[in-house]
């Protein structure tokens, strides 16, 4: 598919998920979160309408935040890491989350607002064009979420222009450590789901690079990422735009849909392509950890290192 076709796909998915009530609230939401690493201490800490069973890790839990820094969450859909991190950096610090979906931005202001948090904000934008400055962010977080980027090259070299030098990379997303079931791989359900569009742990490792970060480490986390069927039969399964005639896989007798509809939404989608195949094996919750170079790679640093003209 064409890029802009994924992209369209993938919104048009995630504003759903966005206008539909899953929260913390609903048990299946709360086990996806946890499954992935939350604490309920955390998850009843934020706005529960933050969480809508969509990680794949817990960021935060590894970016060693600290007071004053200035954090950005790429892919930051209700607010989840951003309101976490917000406590972490604290008042003179920043959180900045940035989305492609408007309906996750107003999700997420709602939720910043509900919660009172001072130090956040949220921009409307796609994760390979960043609205924010050269060297203006300390530590870079995302979730499950550059697994659906067209351009994964292309966000890990934003990533490094945002960061400051010696800035870092703090990452919870889905690799691949093996061939995905032919099913699995030309689903577009499974690429919305955050499973097909992954990259293999080694390109992961060598794009970073490539991009100009050193310290790469990817780490399995152990995840069984079977979890994300919890969310099955949720609240959210009803929201009227999460059905799709687009080519999707489509089953027949979906909760949302007539009777006589083939129609399905794509979290039954992937909950049936879970149920039929363990992905497991093929594919892995990576925490992803990375620094940018103090001194860039061919700048010179000063008379220790640039011989005089």
């Amino acid at each position: 598919m064409e890029e802009q076709t994924v992209l369209e796909t993938v919104r048009s998915k995630y504003a759903a998920v966005a206008e539909s009530e899953l929260s913390t609230k609903h048990e299946g939401v709360k086990a996806v979160a946890e499954a992935f690493g939350y604490s309920a201490e955390e998850l009843t800490s934020i706005p529960a309408e933050a969480n809508m069973g969509l990680s794949c890790g817990n960021p935060t839990a590894i970016a060693s935040l600290r007071p004053g820094e200035v954090v950005v969450d790429l892919g930051s859909g209700g607010g989840l890491d951003i309101f976490l991190a917000s406590k972490l950096v604290g008042p003179n610090g920043k959180a900045i989350g940035i989305d492609m979906t408007p309906e996750m931005i107003e999700r997420a202001r709602g939720n910043a607002q509900k919660g009172g948090y001072g130090n956040v904000e949220f921009h409307l934008a796609t994760i390979d064009h960043l609205p924010l400055p050269d060297a203006s962010v300390d530590c870079v977080i995302s979730n499950c979420v550059i697994n659906l980027a067209p351009d994964k090259p292309a966000v890990f070299r934003e990533i490094a222009r945002v960061l400051k030098p010696g800035g870092r990379v703090a990452i919870s997303d889905i690799a691949l450590k093996g061939d995905l079931p032919p099913a699995i791989a030309q689903s577009m359900a499974a690429y919305v789901g955050c499973i097909s569009g992954a990259m293999r742990i080694d390109d992961y490792r060598q794009s970073l690079l490539t991009a100009g970060f050193e310290h790469v480490e990817i780490v399995d986390s152990g995840a069984d990422l079977n979890a994300y069927a919890k969310v099955e039969n949720q609240a959210g399964c009803c929201s009227p735009s999460m059905t799709s005639n687009n080519d999707l896989n489509v089953l027949p007798g979906a909760c949302c849909s007539p009777a006589d509809s083939t129609s399905a939404t794509l979290h039954e989608d992937l909950s049936k392509l879970l149920s039929e195949y363990d992905v497991n094996g093929a594919a892995a919750s990576v925490k992803v950890y990375a620094v940018k170079p103090v001194t860039l790679r061919n700048e010179c640093c000063g008379p220790t290192c640039c011989p005089p003209k």
